[in-house]
């Protein structure tokens, strides 16, 4: 493949989000899983002083709060690819943030698997990434990445 079809197929794939409104609704995406990055972070080094202080942290909370940590770095990775024209990853982050708020509050709906702290702040988590939802799923991005592109 020649210099002139990857440019050409990657045109094709990736292309510019380039108005003004796309902008803002993208700046504003980042900033909700930005928020939710850093609340996941916070969570997850909560847990970490809680076991090094030699407080009771179930692997469950382990898996969990660095699960919802990698989480946001992966949509915010998604999200910048996004800003770049990939309408593959704006899809992704379409799902991700209609998907993760659910995931987040159906677990810890599980009886006795959480803490009360520990719920309440992946809630706070739900809420960050799931008003990303609103910002995703409008009709300016969704005119930004029409289906034929």
């Amino acid at each position: 493949m020649n210099t002139a079809t990857t440019a050409t197929t990657a045109t094709a794939e990736a292309a510019p989000v380039s108005q003004a409104p796309a902008r803002r609704a993208l700046r504003t995406a980042k900033i909700f899983i930005g928020v939710y990055g850093a609340l996941s972070t916070a969570v997850l080094l909560t847990v970490v002083v809680l076991a090094a202080t030699g407080h009771e942290v179930t692997s469950f909370m382990w898996g969990r709060s660095a699960g919802v940590f990698a989480s946001a770095v992966v949509t915010y990775w998604l999200t910048v690819l996004a800003a770049r024209g990939a309408r593959w990853a704006y899809l992704r982050v379409r799902i991700l943030s209609v998907v993760m708020p659910v995931a987040i509050v159906a677990i810890d709906l599980i009886p006795g698997a959480l803490p009360v702290w520990f719920i309440a702040m992946q809630a706070v988590c739900a809420l960050a990434i799931g008003a990303t939802a609103f910002t995703a799923n409008g009709s300016v991005l969704r005119a930004a990445f029409p289906k034929g592109r």
